[in-house]
């Protein structure tokens, strides 16, 4: 009879335990990128949008406010650059955090970046899948 009693205590706590998803926003346009960040962050349980453009970013970034923001620089319409200053001048986004996923690896860029307010700039082509689920995990719990 007590094993009956314990049981709904547990999935009361499990229930507890599992907050709202975390909410990502992935601005990207090259569809292979978009693809993998999708399919990998919604296995992980992450709430995912994935747009093209900054323009775009930033209109959904406005509707719902995000918990994390990858942010490619090289975009059509908007670029990464423009986008993170703008999210950052407003005064309603300005504390999302924002990782910089780019192929743009030159240290001006990676400077410039930090200096919009990145918290972080990962060259696409210099890290691995998981490598890249660990650095967001980190930015995102």
């Amino acid at each position: 009879m007590s094993n009956q009693s314990d049981q709904p205590q547990q999935l009361e706590k499990k229930e507890q335990s599992s907050g709202p998803k975390k909410y990502i926003l992935v601005a990207e346009d090259d569809k292979f990128y978009a693809n993998i960040y999708r399919t990998k962050l919604t296995k992980e349980g992450y709430e995912v949008v994935v747009v093209g453009d900054g323009a775009q970013a930033m209109k959904l970034a406005r509707q719902k406010k995000p918990d994390l923001i990858l942010l490619d620089i090289v975009m059509p319409v908007k670029d990464g650059f423009e986008t993170l200053k703008e999210l950052k001048a407003d005064a309603n986004l300005k504390s999302v955090k924002v990782i910089v996923l780019s192929n743009l690896g030159q240290e001006e860029d990676i400077k410039k970046a930090k200096e919009l307010g990145a918290v972080d700039y990962i060259v696409k082509a210099n890290v691995s899948i998981g490598q890249m689920m660990s650095k967001i995990k980190s930015f995102i719990t």
